[in-house]
């Protein structure tokens, strides 16, 4: 019975009858909830914490198999990480189509949209690199934009209204 159930359910995702977000993430064991705006709410074992924004498209992973998701695909919209590092061990990363951004314990933000990723520190220090290319390594308050291209990676302070707009879409 069990086996069929999640036969059902794994042809059900494939067909795009759940959300792409929520269906991975309750399988990888986050509770998942929504707040007024329809943004997601992923509480996972580890100490790692995703809002995705409403409409995101993103993709949790156990790559270690250890019980805990250490990486986010993203492809689409924001999210907002936040990482314990008293609770969770190893690292955690965030894929998008232009990036990798990087930590071990900290809170931060990514944005992908019109060809371009745009990663924003809260907390803690994240490293930024394109998928081949020198990393980058932000500050609380400093964001770098990241385009399909070749030419190096520039840190920016964010102005304040700046990032009040991305974490104001995250519900911070």
């Amino acid at each position: 019975m069990t086996k069929m159930l999640r036969s059902l359910f794994t042809a059900a995702l494939a067909v795009g009858l759940f959300p792409y977000g929520t269906a991975f993430a309750q399988s990888a064991g986050c509770s998942v909830s929504r707040d007024a705006s329809s943004r997601q709410v992923l509480t996972c074992p580890g100490g790692v914490k995703v809002t995705a924004e409403a409409g995101a498209s993103f993709r949790l992973s156990d790559r270690n198999r250890d019980g805990s998701p250490d990486s986010l695909s993203l492809r689409s919209k924001a999210v907002l990480v936040d990482v314990d590092s008293s609770q969770h061990a190893g690292g955690f990363q965030v894929v998008t189509p232009q990036a990798i951004a990087a930590v071990r314990g900290t809170q931060w933000a990514v944005d992908v949209a019109s060809g371009k990723t745009s990663v924003l520190v809260v907390r803690g220090s994240v490293a930024v690199r394109r998928p081949a290319g020198a990393p980058v390594v932000l500050s609380p308050g400093e964001g770098v934009d990241v385009s399909g291209g070749t030419e190096p990676l520039v840190v920016r302070r964010w102005p304040a209204t700046r990032a009040a707009a991305l974490l104001a879409r995250l519900g911070q």
